[in-house]
């Protein structure tokens, strides 16, 4: 015990002088940094001038603007007058009610075989559709190619990155969950 006492009167009186140390040096120090303040000039370089802005007239602002309903009409005109183009055979029929809704808003809510046929029952803005095979759907000249008891498979035609006309598979599953 009389050790273990020793050793922290020991300890205390070593950190008594250090920090008597500590005390002794700060007029020197502080003179120290009063004449490196004094001495040292830092070196910054001026900042360059900016440079004049030149304002450019926007000469296209007569142009077709490059999202308008127009210049879309005209490529899907052009896209019509070409051989075995996609969009020919859908552009010359009558569009029917469900293709001025796009699928997201559409749900499958169940399927029924009428005169041996697949039906599949579409709920639409809270009223009850029934499409069979080759009826039409959805924004993108969607066109029924399956039925099953859990999903309505139909071919969609889209335009991709570069601007051709593809054919794309899109699913309706059936909803379990009545909204």
């Amino acid at each position: 015990m009389k050790r273990l006492s020793r050793a922290v009167v020991l300890a205390t009186l070593a950190l008594a002088v250090m920090l008597s140390g500590c005390g002794a040096n700060h007029d020197e120090l502080q003179q120290w940094m009063e004449q490196q303040r004094r001495e040292v000039k830092p070196s910054i370089q001026p900042l360059s001038p900016p440079k004049k802005f030149d304002p450019q007239p926007y000469v296209v602002a007569d142009a077709v603007e490059p999202f308008s309903t127009q210049k879309l009409s005209v490529a899907i005109k052009q896209e019509v007058r070409q051989p075995n183009s996609l969009l020919a055979s859908e552009l010359n029929r009558r569009k029917e009610p469900l293709e001025a809704y796009p699928l997201d808003s559409m749900s499958m809510v169940g399927s029924v075989n009428k005169q041996g046929q697949p039906v599949a029952l579409l709920r639409v803005e809270n009223l009850l559709y029934q499409v069979k095979l080759r009826d039409h759907l959805g924004q993108n000249y969607g066109k029924i190619v399956k039925i099953s008891e859990t999903d309505l498979v139909l071919r969609e035609i889209v335009q991709d990155a570069a601007g051709e006309w593809i054919e794309r598979t899109s699913t309706l599953q059936l909803q379990e969950k009545v909204r």
